[in-house]
């Protein structure tokens, strides 16, 4: 710390191991003589009490065992990119302990101010040196704690560390209120079609019943055979399922094919603007429109629908497949035991209701106007994000 006094993570905070049981030793929490227990599924942002195993109180062998507010849980032995990974413990509805795939960072209040301590061990700097300390096994990451004890924490006094505290939970909090703006603008679109067009199962407004295949010129799947085949190191864009999220792409981990073969071996699966792409597999229904700046990519394993200008509006039938009802429709007809799997002919018989092509083209102007709000909310969400980011650096360096 520029000018200021620091110390070891050893001298002001305490790694605790957690307690061993057996996944037969697992009981509702709330039985009677048991202890709620965190694993690695709590340890997110922040901890996560939707899913919270309960073990009998016979498992904590010491009293150090149990958690306390101020704590920092910490992902202990995980996949290499989650070690380290931490959130703060609050004050808990019930007495609790932790599993030995976590541990607990305790500090000693006297010397450190427990959410100062959690923004520290938090921050990207701490997370990636943790993370390079882990001690891999063959699957597994294991946090190496004696060289987490020697890490130099910065050290200013107890009121500038509550001020440091205070700032930086003060600027996550406006990232947090704007994730979540973000959040109900994803639901207002389904909000907007069920208004506009009630469920698509029991359809109140009596809309015609039309075969998907009737409403599309083109209904077909990407490639399928040996796709790996024409990757090539950059070329053309070709979008598999994890590119395909509700209502948008996501152009992350793509591959690529030759402008070449792009033309002429796999011409026929090449994407055209307003085409609606569909997972197959995996998460089948899934949809999401093509931009115009996406005019001409290709498709590994998707179904593509291109639906006739004058029937299917590209917007509404993607909404109409990312909404519960309209997945059920189309799944009705899926295939496979194993794994859910959507096929051509699956998706050319479902049958969907279809609404004037006049009342879903003032659907998409709504959803337009939403896909504007969000684009400025993901936009502040980068910056604040940016910013946050630079407090971080600054307050472990003594600039704050």
């Amino acid at each position: 710390m520029s000018g200021g006094m620091s110390t070891t993570l050893n001298d002001v905070a305490t790694f605790i191991r957690g307690i061993t049981f057996k996944p037969e030793d697992v009981v509702p929490v709330g039985s009677p003589n048991s202890v709620a227990c965190m694993r690695t599924k709590n340890v997110q942002a922040k901890l996560d009490l939707s899913d919270v195993w309960g073990v009998s109180a016979f498992f904590v062998k010491r009293r150090d065992q149990y958690l306390q507010p101020g704590d920092v849980l910490v992902s202990s032995a995980n996949s290499w990119n989650l070690v380290g990974k931490c959130c703060w413990v609050p004050e808990l509805p019930w007495q609790s302990t932790f599993g030995g795939f976590i541990s607990a960072l305790r500090p000693d209040m006297s010397k450190v101010d427990p959410r100062y301590l959690y923004r520290w061990f938090a921050s990207d700097r701490v997370q990636t040196i943790v993370r390079s300390f882990g001690q891999q096994t063959t699957n597994i990451s294991n946090l190496n704690v004696d060289r987490c004890l020697r890490l130099e924490i910065p050290l200013p006094p107890l009121v500038e560390q509550r001020r440091i505290a205070t700032i930086l939970d003060k600027a996550d909090a406006l990232r947090a209120r704007r994730r979540a703006a973000l959040a109900q603008l994803d639901a207002l679109t389904q909000s907007v079609f069920l208004d506009m067009f009630g469920s698509p199962v029991t359809n109140p407004a009596g809309w015609p019943a039309v075969a998907f295949s009737e409403i599309c010129d083109r209904v077909t799947v990407g490639i399928v055979v040996k796709p790996a085949s024409y990757y090539v190191p950059n070329g053309v864009p070709a979008l598999r399922s994890l590119n395909i999220k509700p209502g948008k792409i996501v152009l992350e981990d793509l591959v690529y094919f030759s402008q070449s073969d792009n033309d002429t071996k796999l011409a026929k699966t090449k994407l055209r603007t307003n085409d609606v792409v569909i997972v197959r597999t995996g998460q089948p229904g899934t949809a999401a429109v093509v931009p115009s700046e996406l005019d001409g990519v290709n498709a590994i394993d998707l179904l593509i629908a291109s639906p006739q200008n004058e029937l299917g509006d590209p917007t509404f039938l993607c909404t109409f497949f990312n909404s519960a009802g309209g997945r059920d429709l189309v799944l009705s007809k899926q295939r496979g035991q194993v794994q859910k799997h959507l096929n051509v002919g699956s998706l050319n018989e479902a049958i969907i209701p279809l609404p004037p092509i006049d009342l879903q083209r003032t659907f998409a102007r709504r959803i337009g106007a939403i896909e504007k709000l969000k684009a400025s909310h993901h936009a502040s969400c980068a910056a604040l994000d940016g910013l946050f980011a630079s407090l971080q650096d600054r307050a472990f360096r003594g600039e704050l």
